[in-house]
């Protein structure tokens, strides 16, 4: 279903509230919904406070200067599916 949070984005969820501090649920998020503007209303800020947490909590570096972060960042679904790839392909086979 659309509208339901994989485990993964649920943890990731989770992370977004608690590194920025927002007054909803993590269950709140639609995994589908934008993250900026109309959706769930981050700004730029927000977006550096959430590069830093998901480095700490996942170990993988989000750069500012990435031409896909507008894609990675675009929804829940979007930047769990990235942080996903990116741990498997920093993992050795």
């Amino acid at each position: 279903m659309p509208g339901e949070q994989t485990d993964a984005e649920r943890k990731l969820a989770e992370l977004i509230v608690a590194a920025l501090q927002l007054e909803i649920a993590p269950t709140e998020i639609e995994p589908e919904a934008a993250l900026f503007g109309d959706g769930l209303g981050l700004d730029s800020i927000d977006a550096l406070e959430l590069a830093l947490a998901i480095s700490r909590a996942h170990g993988i570096e989000l750069r500012s200067d990435d031409q896909q972060n507008r894609r990675i960042f675009a929804s829940l679904r979007s930047l769990s599916a990235h942080i996903e790839a990116s741990r498997a392909a920093a993992t050795p086979p």
